[in-house]
């Protein structure tokens, strides 16, 4: 669990001007591959945080809106600050009938607090961009003294473990130092649970309370090499090798799985109170 999480804070200490220019080559393939937060888990959300049509949210790190369309339907005025420019587009054409967002094309660390402004800050699959010696000040310093933090993760989705082994097989021929490992349903509990952790060490917030919801679905061929794409490891990756990976995937997913992949991943969210 230690390790995962390390892996999840390495994001955040990479260059702000790297981070904002990151997701670049990949906006498209990222709002069609990456997963969409399981309806139970935002009805969760909206009750925990007791979110009303007339609620006030602050969202670190929009994307391309995936989450925040979900709050946007329910009424919320949400200010969604997302520093990368291709993304801002994406999220304008997706909430451009929502009079109630506004979205701020610049970098929560470059943001102007607006103090006890908002009831939620939200992130959703973003807070660990987010520069740790920052971020839990500037949510507490926006936030209202009732307010609350709540995060959303979509961990890494993962065909069953006979699937992974054949796949493994590409990446050893195509790109071993990628090879990615098996989590399994265990594992993405504990990463999950630990993801919440630094939230409490913060002495900002409270120990959040965390829900974790099981997802299965189904991808096609196109879709899950779209989901591949958008991760860190492969945007880092070599044009030519990643050309040479993902047509292996595409030719053993095709003739073994009949051009479709079966998927399985542990979607969660916290929420933690400010003190």
């Amino acid at each position: 669990m230690a390790d995962s999480v390390k892996i999840f804070n390495e994001y955040s200490n990479r260059d702000l001007e790297q981070r904002k220019v990151w997701y670049t080559p990949v906006v498209e393939a990222y709002d069609r591959g990456r997963p969409r937060y399981p309806e139970a888990l935002i009805q969760r959300a909206i009750e925990a945080a007791h979110l009303s049509p007339d609620s006030t949210i602050l969202e670190v790190g929009c994307g391309s809106g995936i989450a925040t369309i979900n709050f946007a339907q329910l009424g919320c005025a949400i200010d969604a600050v997302e520093p990368n420019l291709d993304f801002c587009q994406v999220a304008t054409r997706r909430l451009a009938a929502f009079p109630k967002v506004q979205l701020f094309q610049e970098s929560f660390e470059e943001w102007q607090v607006q103090p006890q402004a908002y009831e939620i800050v939200l992130a959703a699959n973003a807070w660990h961009w987010i520069s740790s010696g920052i971020k839990y000040v500037k949510a507490s310093q926006t936030l209202r003294e009732d307010g609350s933090l709540v995060l959303l993760w979509n961990l890494t989705l993962e065909p069953s473990h006979e699937v992974h082994q054949v796949l493994n097989q590409v990446y050893q021929a195509y790109a071993p130092a990628i090879a990615p490992s098996y989590e399994g349903r265990e594992k993405q509990a504990e990463i999950a649970a630990g993801l919440g952790k630094p939230v409490g060490d913060s002495g900002l917030f409270e120990p959040p309370s965390t829900e974790i919801f099981p997802c299965e679905q189904t991808y096609s061929v196109d879709r899950y090499l779209d989901y591949l794409s958008s991760g860190s490891q492969y945007v880092a990756l070599e044009s030519q090798v990643r050309v040479n990976l993902f047509s292996g995937l595409r030719t053993a997913i095709k003739q073994q799985f009949k051009g479709e992949i079966h998927l399985f991943n542990l979607a969660a969210f916290q929420i933690a109170r400010k003190i």
